[in-house]
């Protein structure tokens, strides 16, 4: 088989999608998925006791709320959420943002609830 030398267009990719809260993975690293996800409002308190989670921002602007303080990312910023650190992620307005977790990683972490979204979702 021949490799494909094909950009992911990122735009294109959100495009497809309006979902808010539902990650699509656009590729897949080693064991790593990168998700792309629409976000605005609040989301669900949560942690990932087994990884860290990698967030950036590529248009719009998000907090990440702890029990301790809080993080705010603007265009072109990331942040890596240390595993087992409750967090709550937030955006005023629609924030489209990269996640960077391992395979398999569940969106609501430990917490579950009606905002988990569909596992192995692809875009």
């Amino acid at each position: 088989t021949t490799m494909k030398y094909t950009p992911i267009n990122l735009q294109e990719k959100f495009s497809k999608f309006t979902a808010q809260w539902e990650p699509k993975i656009v590729a897949k690293m080693n064991d790593y998925h990168l998700k792309l996800a629409r976000i605005q409002g609040d989301f669900t308190w949560h942690s990932h006791p087994k990884t860290d989670e990698t967030f950036i921002v590529v248009e719009g602007a998000m907090r990440i709320d702890f029990r301790d303080g809080t993080v705010t990312l603007q265009e072109g910023e990331m942040f890596v959420v240390p595993k087992g650190a409750e967090h709550k992620p937030y955006a005023e307005k629609e924030c489209r943002i990269i996640l960077i977790e391992p395979a398999g990683t569940t969106n609501t972490g430990d917490a579950g609830g009606e905002k988990t979204a569909q596992d192995n979702a692809w875009v």
